[in-house]
């Protein structure tokens, strides 16, 4: 409101006569307020889509191999490009973490024949009962026989062979629900890397022995005949060549070469198929024969490891597999 003063002190009211508001009026209420607006809906479109795989990509790349294989199926293989933590984080890196994590993935192999009888060893790789091992231990077989780490004991048919690479593939009748190991990667090893070897020595299942990778690339001569394959338990079993010179039995006319791992953790007869394993539990051998410097002429009693190993890589045996599965038998 406007207001104007005269000289004898008094306002004039330009407003004077017209009706006045009162003194104090009330302000009237604020407007309500206006309704939230409604959730927008969120996309399930292929951005959410996007994420949803990189989360399930980015699981995969930690190492869940174990979790693919259960999702996948029983006759899918464990098998990681990388060095998966099959050991718990609280054990990695010793031998008793690993020992205690792959073990029951590891089984004593029993196998009969005209020739006579043999014990060896084998990597469970599917839940559903396939098992990896060497030609030379089921060669020739009529009658295998295949007893897991908690003692339980299964009939098994060989499903594929290699001679040439001394692999072969089993499967156990009725089995379900058995603990696959996971095959590494044997790439990236180096000499000096440490490892540890599960088997069955002489018939002692779930003997453990630790050391390191002491070669790459050795190349290892084994027989491929079944008679050789097929030796009694208490002979020179386990024959082999190395440099020109036979160990542990004559290897006979028919033998085949490959290149091996080399390690001085200690192998025995019985020893065969059984797991060269990383520190993390990853498998990335199977071994397959030992230097013994005591010759045919010598008792089983007198040859005994002498800390050279040898293993067939891991690759090899990934590489083969699908060979084996179809029924492979040369």
């Amino acid at each position: 409101m406007t207001e104007s003063f005269h000289r004898s002190g008094e306002y004039e009211n330009p407003y004077e006569g017209q009706q006045q508001a009162p003194v104090n009026p009330e302000w009237p209420p604020p407007p309500a307020y206006a309704p939230a607006p409604a959730p927008k809906k969120r996309n399930r479109g292929p951005v959410a889509l996007l994420a949803a795989v990189a989360i399930v990509a980015a699981a995969i790349g930690g190492g869940t191999a174990y979790g693919i294989q259960e999702l996948t199926g029983n006759d899918t293989v464990a098998s990681s490009s990388t060095s998966t933590n099959v050991v718990p984080s609280a054990q990695k890196g010793t031998v008793a973490g690993v020992a205690k994590a792959v073990s029951p993935s590891i089984v004593e192999i029993s196998a009969a024949s005209n020739a006579g009888s043999a014990t060896g060893s084998g990597v469970i790789i599917t839940s559903g009962g396939e098992v990896v091992t060497n030609n030379h231990v089921v060669a020739g077989a009529s009658q295998i026989k295949v007893t897991t780490s908690d003692g339980k004991s299964y009939s098994a048919k060989v499903v594929g062979t290699d001679s040439k690479k001394d692999l072969a593939l089993i499967k156990l009748q009725n089995a379900a629900g058995l603990k696959a190991a996971t095959l590494g990667d044997s790439s990236g090893l180096q000499v000096g890397d440490q490892v540890v070897a599960i088997g069955s020595p002489e018939g002692l299942s779930g003997t453990v022995t630790s050391g390191i990778i002491s070669a790459l690339d050795r190349d290892v001569t084994v027989p491929t005949d079944e008679d050789q394959g097929q030796q009694p338990q208490q002979g020179d079993g386990w024959p082999f060549e190395f440099g020109g010179r036979q160990f542990n039995g004559d290897t006979g006319s028919d033998t085949t070469t490959y290149k091996a791992l080399q390690t001085d953790a200690s192998l025995n007869p019985g020893n065969s198929g059984g797991a060269l394993i990383d520190m993390n539990g990853n498998i990335i051998g199977i071994n397959s024969a030992m230097y013994s410097p005591t010759g045919a002429a010598s008792s089983s009693s007198d040859a005994g490891s002498v800390g050279l190993g040898f293993a067939i890589p891991i690759n090899t045996v990934k590489a083969d597999l699908a060979k084996l599965r179809a029924g492979a038998t040369d």
